[in-house]
């Protein structure tokens, strides 16, 4: 299933693009994305070739921070009734789940997931895209907005504690650090922000809830998912989970707010299962995590689930035809 996002989600891309000499028309058909789509406010564009113009134009621009100068060009939120409904939530709590609860109507390849310990919470985004599609300036594009949009509802109150990246660091991290004002982590095991939880709940100067309700009214009918889109859904939650050890099928289901049953029900309307899924996204991450020479094995092997690291090595060599230091040897970055 191809997956879409709504053309504001690349907002910035035509000045940005422009700003370096180059023509983000031509660059967009080479890329596959329709221009012209990409230029109208209520336009949705596939999310895998945008993956791809966003790290051609940086290479072409060599510029590791283009995704993060689109980001820098929001100041606050769009129009559109999703964006009225953000922006008026009581809390950054509330604005993150609903933006997961509306994901159909945003960018269907986002996953977004809050995990609380204690005082910390821990936002993680995930963009879910086919294997091979390079996601590194999506990445930054999409935590740089959640950055803009936080900084735009609570001001001096966003304080996050860490930014984490799993890809690697840029050779020049100013502009990021300028940009985002905390520490970041570079090769890291998620994607996301940690921050203090008080900060999740600080109310919203500008929430209106009968704007909420308003907007909820309008988008509720729209944010509807077919058999193919519930078990993208299941992926991309299993893509959150499985490195937190919380890959289970009550677990995911809970997270979808679902049941268990109807969970699998939409999974075998699909032609699939949850263990087939589960196998596919840990495949999937194998070769993410094995792919950086920075993580050990075992480090690995814990992020796929595997308590033993005998027990990994044992799938892996199932499912790659040799050891994960053999496939490290085959495989040099």
């Amino acid at each position: 299933m191809e997956t879409m996002l709504t053309s504001v989600a690349m907002s910035g891309y035509f000045d940005v693009t422009r700003r370096f000499g180059l023509n983000p028309v031509e660059l967009a058909k080479q890329c596959g994305v329709d221009a012209g789509e990409l230029a109208n406010p209520n336009g949705r564009v596939p999310t895998g070739a945008c993956c791809r113009l966003l790290e051609v134009t940086a290479e072409k621009a060599a510029c590791p921070s283009f995704a993060l100068q689109m980001a820098d060009t929001r100041q606050t939120f769009a129009t559109g009734i999703m964006n009225v409904l953000l922006a008026h939530k009581r809390t950054l709590r509330e604005v993150l789940l609903a933006a997961a609860q509306y994901r159909h109507l945003l960018n269907e390849a986002l996953a977004i997931y809050i995990e609380d310990t204690d005082q910390t919470v821990t936002i993680r985004e995930e963009i879910v895209v086919p294997p091979g599609t390079p996601t590194k300036q999506a990445m930054e594009l999409a935590l740089g907005v959640l950055a803009r949009h936080s900084h735009s509802l609570l001001d001096k109150y966003w304080k996050p504690r860490e930014l984490h990246f799993t890809h690697a660091a840029p050779a020049d991290q100013t502009f990021h650090r300028r940009f985002f004002g905390c520490p970041l982590v570079f090769g890291s095991d998620f994607n996301g922000f940690v921050c203090a939880s008080a900060d999740l709940d600080y109310p919203n100067p500008l929430a209106d809830l009968e704007l909420v309700r308003y907007a909820e009214s309008l988008a509720t009918p729209l944010n509807v998912s077919d058999t193919e889109s519930a078990a993208l859904e299941v992926r991309k939650a299993i893509y959150l989970l499985l490195p937190l050890e919380q890959a289970t099928v009550e677990l995911v289901a809970r997270h979808l707010c679902v049941s268990v049953r109807t969970m699998q029900r939409q999974l075998h309307a699909a032609g699939t299962s949850f263990s087939e899924q589960v196998e596919q996204v840990r495949r999937e991450l194998a070769v993410r995590y094995m792919s950086n020479p920075t993580y050990p094995i075992g480090r690995v092997s814990a992020l796929l689930g595997y308590a033993q690291q005998g027990s990994f090595t044992n799938w892996f060599v199932s499912r790659f035809s040799m050891t994960p230091r053999d496939w490290r040897a085959n495989h040099p970055q």
